[in-house]
């Protein structure tokens, strides 16, 4: 194994936590501790969880540092939540967020 082939848990030599589930749209998904939301769907291969409120178009992580709200998300029934900054927690059910995030609250 060259350096380059090593995980950062293998680098620093720490093993690795022990992974849980969180649900993203209905599908299951595994994050590890200290995860936020966005880097658990990238790890799935999930780039776009949220609509714009104009078009539709999808987003997901723009600057990864909570500044530009492109990946918001619902997380526990509560729309948005900026995925990059929420920790990913055991059970977490997380939604794509269409629009503005607030359909279905008025009632």
């Amino acid at each position: 194994m060259t350096y380059d082939d090593r995980t950062p848990a293998e680098l620093v030599g720490i093993p690795p936590e022990t992974a849980f589930s969180i649900t993203f749209d209905g599908r299951q998904l595994t994050a590890l501790p200290g995860q936020s939301i966005a880097a658990t769907l990238w790890t799935a291969g999930i780039l776009s969880w949220r609509t714009t409120r104009v078009g539709g178009r999808p987003r997901g992580a723009f600057c990864g540092i909570g500044q530009c709200h492109d990946c918001l998300a619902t997380v526990n029934g509560r729309p948005n939540r900026r995925a990059c900054l929420v920790t990913a927690r055991p059970g977490d059910t997380v939604t794509t967020q269409e629009g503005n995030g607030h359909a279905g609250l008025d009632s």
